[in-house]
């Protein structure tokens, strides 16, 4: 592998002769692409090459030929004659005009006599118009409240809701019914003894039992009878609070319709008053109005009059200015034709693209190159080196390095071309833990361009360092 020559850097003046040649090639493309021939129903419009300038590229020196181009446009037959007719009628227009001004000399040396114009409207009886109302009487003031109608009942009956009376009413049928319950007690205990059933026995005990639910369902009765008599009570007395609070709600109503009642008839009388006052102020624009239209027709009679006197003081100038005007003839109309243009090449960037990718190349070949020579230049360390690919791992070829052996021109077995080139490697050893990179041929390839270079020991091919860098390479 010999070291790389690096790229030669690009001519500025070169290049930018190649970016100016490319930019005035593309600009007269689009010169030609845009100025585009037009037929119209009026005319044509003709773009064509007249001539052409020369151009010198002030940084390079070199000429260019620059085209000009001429736009003529063409009337149709149509519109040539019209052009002709109006012409004639032109020159006809400008002796007539030119006889009339004579004529109209005295007229404008003479000022405007308007002794004879109708009187302008009096603005001042406009003024005896009184002044309209701004305000009006209010109404009355509005009632905002009425009287008291008392206060609602928030609660009824007794603190205790009616527990005492119920309790009375208990009382008093538990005291009516337990005289009763006892002597009913006494009679099941005598007819049991009498039917010969022992106190104690299971016959007495479901007996009692029978009476006892008996006895608890009266007393269970008479405590529900006293419950719903409180109840009652109770009910009673609710409906006495409510018939309050209907009374307390409709004196509340009855004052609160007197106080509408009293802010409607203000309400009334406001808008009365407000009636009144608009009619009044209805009644001063009216007056105004028709003072206002009396002043207008004074000024419009007067108006027309001036009109007339500027009509007759006009109108052989407005005469004069006619025959003066030029009658046009209507002009092709052409169209916007769409503008085409073709981008500029970058000349001048893409040859220094191309010179940079170039130096990107060299940059990494001398990096290659550096680091081969580095593995190769680090065999002259020793004398004899352990190279053997069988003892290698994780093997790249990395490069390839030339053998200068003197015997391959002697020897027709050393004349075959692969044998020149010696492959370079990056490996690590097996047998090394950290598996550090190491960069260097190896002993099989240095075997087949110098068997002489390599020694076998005990099992393993070294390189013999000396003889690979002396005799292969012809490095001092």
């Amino acid at each position: 592998m010999s070291k790389p020559d690096a790229p030669t850097p690009p001519n500025p003046i070169e290049t930018a002769r190649a970016s100016t040649s490319t930019n005035v090639a593309t600009g007269i493309a689009n010169a030609f692409l845009n100025n585009v021939n037009q037929v119209t129903p009026q005319g044509s419009l003709d773009y064509s090459v007249s001539d052409s300038y020369s151009w010198t590229d002030p940084v390079t020196g070199s000429t260019y030929s620059i085209p000009r181009f001429t736009a003529t446009q063409t009337l149709s037959d149509t519109q040539q004659q019209i052009q002709a007719q109006n012409e004639g009628a032109q020159f006809n227009l400008a002796g007539m005009a030119n006889a009339q001004s004579g004529r109209i000399s005295g007229l404008l040396s003479n000022e405007m006599d308007l002794s004879g114009a109708p009187q302008a409207g009096n603005a001042s009886s406009i003024l005896g118009v009184p002044q309209a109302r701004t305000s009006y009487e209010g109404g009355g003031p509005i009632q905002s409240q009425f009287g008291d109608a008392g206060d609602i009942t928030r609660s009824y009956g007794p603190a205790d809701n009616f527990s005492a009376d119920r309790q009375r009413y208990e009382d008093s049928l538990m005291q009516r019914m337990n005289p009763q319950l006892e002597r009913e007690r006494a009679n099941v205990e005598q007819r049991l003894a009498d039917q010969g059933i022992r106190y104690g026995s299971s016959a007495y005990a479901a007996a009692m039992d029978d009476y006892n639910r008996q006895a608890n369902d009266a007393r269970f009765a008479a405590i529900g009878q006293a419950g719903s008599e409180q109840q009652r009570m109770n009910a009673m007395s609710a409906q006495q609070a409510a018939f309050q609070n209907a009374a307390q709600e409709q004196a509340y109503t009855q004052g609160l319709g007197r106080g509408t009642f009293a802010n409607q008839a203000q309400a009334q009388q406001y808008a009365q008053n407000a009636g009144m006052a608009s009619f009044e102020n209805s009644g001063l624009a009216q007056q105004l109005a028709q003072q206002q239209s009396g002043f207008n027709a004074e000024q419009a009679a007067r108006n027309a009059w001036m009109n007339e006197q500027y009509a007759q003081r006009n109108q052989p100038i407005n005469e004069i200015t006619a025959l003066l005007g030029q009658s046009q003839v209507t002009n092709p109309n052409f169209v916007n034709t769409p503008s085409t243009q073709i981008a500029t090449t970058d000349v001048g960037g893409l040859i220094n693209t191309n010179f940079n990718q170039q130096m990107q190349n060299y940059q990494q070949q001398n990096a290659n190159y550096q680091n081969l020579m580095g593995g190769v230049l680090g065999l002259g360390a020793g004398a004899l080196k352990a190279s053997d690919e069988r003892i290698k791992d994780n093997v790249v070829r990395v490069g390839t390095v030339f053998a200068t052996d003197p015997d391959r021109d002697n020897d027709s077995a050393r004349r075959d071309p692969d044998r020149d080139e010696l492959p370079i490697y990056s490996y690590s050893y097996k047998a090394d833990p950290s598996a550090t990179r190491h960069i260097g041929p190896m002993a099989q390839d240095v075997e087949k361009i110098d068997p002489r270079a390599v020694r076998n020991i005990r099992g393993v091919k070294h390189i013999d360092t000396r003889r690979v860098m002396g005799g292969i390479l012809r490095a001092s």
